[in-house]
């Protein structure tokens, strides 16, 4: 049972990445899910969220509008499309399943997700 997230890699900045989170032997498809990212020194913060059927995306202040999130239920994925990078877009960058297949917590909070997966390397350069 894992998420896998990758995608990852140095960018400079103004550059673009798309980040990849499949399961395996776990189903995605009735469960709102969320991206998150740590950089050193730094807690982990909420990036972007995406609710069960895709009618709700959710975003940071510091990503609005650069970063969009998506899903394919059918191929158990999800997915972070994030362009005009920035330095401090630097970070460790997680996949999570939300807890429950109802909302029942907030999305901007990391304990309301259950399940996580190991993280990408997101490096941008100045």
């Amino acid at each position: 049972v894992q998420l896998q997230a990758c995608g990852g890699g140095l960018v400079q900045a103004g550059g673009s990445l798309r980040l990849s989170c499949a399961a395996s032997g776990l189903t995605l498809t009735n469960y709102a899910m969320g991206w998150f990212r740590q950089a050193p020194g730094k807690e982990r913060e909420f990036v972007a969220a995406i609710t069960r059927r895709s009618d709700h995306t959710y975003y940071a202040d510091s990503v609005k509008g650069r970063f969009t999130i998506s899903r394919d239920n059918a191929k158990n994925s999800v997915y972070l499309e994030m362009n005009n990078l920035k330095p401090d877009d630097t970070a460790v960058y997680y996949c999570a399943r939300y807890g429950r297949t109802y909302y029942s917590d907030s999305y901007y909070v990391a304990g309301s997700y259950a399940y996580w997966g190991q993280g990408t390397q997101v490096t941008v350069s100045s």
